[in-house]
């Protein structure tokens, strides 16, 4: 099993990992624009945990749903938009979630300047 406290993993571990051979890791590169491992100072591929889930998903896309290789280009695509509009929400709620505590604390500070 895989320290799962590692930055980078090589080419090798991930076909330990995914089952995949990587000559189908090089290809699926080429293919698919979201597939982008770094490559360190030797010009190996360096995997992190983010493109690790993303070989996964496009495991799972063609053999286990059995998309083609645009069908799953295109899922990919939309569950990408899904995942910005997500992290946007988020970011919108934390924002005001933010704005609320700041009003709070305001209005703790005017209470007390108040009963001076």
């Amino acid at each position: 099993m895989l320290n799962s406290k590692k930055t980078y993993y090589s080419i090798r571990e991930v076909c330990d990992r995914t089952g995949l051979e990587p000559h189908v890791l090089r290809y699926w590169e080429s293919e698919f624009s979201l597939l982008r491992p770094k490559k360190n100072r030797a010009g190996n591929r360096a995997y992190r945990e983010k493109d690790i889930e993303i070989v996964l998903n496009i495991k799972r896309l063609l053999y286990n749903e059995q998309y083609t290789i645009p069908g799953a280009k295109k899922k990919l695509s939309t569950l990408k938009d899904m995942q910005e509009l997500n992290k946007k929400e988020n970011d919108a709620t934390l924002q005001k979630d933010l704005i609320k505590e700041t009003v709070d604390e305001l209005k703790g500070v005017l209470d007390l300047i108040q009963k001076k």
